[in-house]
């Protein structure tokens, strides 16, 4: 995450303590502990993990982290609450936004070391498990709306699934290979998944709007 991101979260947290807002070296300072955990967390699982890894790697002492975090769980539950709640953003303005898979693959790029860590094997499957669903629901709501679908439709459902995991995997194996292609290939490539998708849906359920 950029640093005015962690900014406009450290205010929002602030603001529920006192009016003061968090000074630069705070920012600078949690966004280097978040960025060592999630960069520990692509080679160890999270309970083998210590707080001395993580001030080490972070360039801090141990007294600096307990400042901001009451150990490393503390410190993970934090950083998965703010990674799904900027992803979250992103997927939910597909509602309105047409290209809302390049403004993902974006973040992706921008935030590699995080998306890294949500894909590592490492890592618990809980915050995998809620971006999932919630690009999957977001875009069940965005075909629904295309197709004018107003009662459940199961073999729907199913297919919107198959294809939302389809783009997931395309972006899982880019992750895997390194970031080794330019993000406008990967963009590219999802969004001739989608066409060919919506050729289908269309033939089959009629493009209603």
């Amino acid at each position: 995450m950029k640093e005015s991101d962690w900014a406009a979260l450290d205010a929002g947290k602030v603001r529920n303590m006192d009016s003061k807002k968090p000074d630069r070296r705070t920012i600078r300072t949690r966004k280097a502990l978040c960025e060592a955990l999630a960069q520990l967390l692509t080679t160890k699982e999270l309970h083998r993990i210590t707080v001395q890894e993580i001030a080490d790697k972070a360039d801090v002492n141990r007294v600096t982290f307990y400042k901001h975090y009451l150990d490393v769980y503390d410190l993970y539950e934090k950083l998965e609450k703010e990674v799904i709640m900027e992803i979250e953003l992103v997927i939910l303005d597909g509602e309105r936004n047409p290209e809302y898979m390049k403004s993902l693959i974006d973040y992706i790029d921008e935030n590699r070391i995080y998306f890294s860590m949500i894909m590592s094997p490492y890592c618990t499957g809980t915050i995998r498990n809620k971006i999932g669903k919630m690009f999957d629901g977001t875009y069940l709501t965005i075909c629904k709306e295309r197709y004018n679908m107003i009662r459940k439709d199961t073999e729907f459902e199913y297919l919107c699934h198959y294809h939302v995991s389809g783009c997931l995997s395309v972006l899982e194996k880019w992750e895997n290979a390194g970031y080794d292609q330019p993000k406008d290939l990967i963009v590219k490539g999802i969004n001739e998944l989608e066409k060919r998708f919506r050729m289908f849906c269309d033939s089959k359920y009629g493009k209603k709007i």
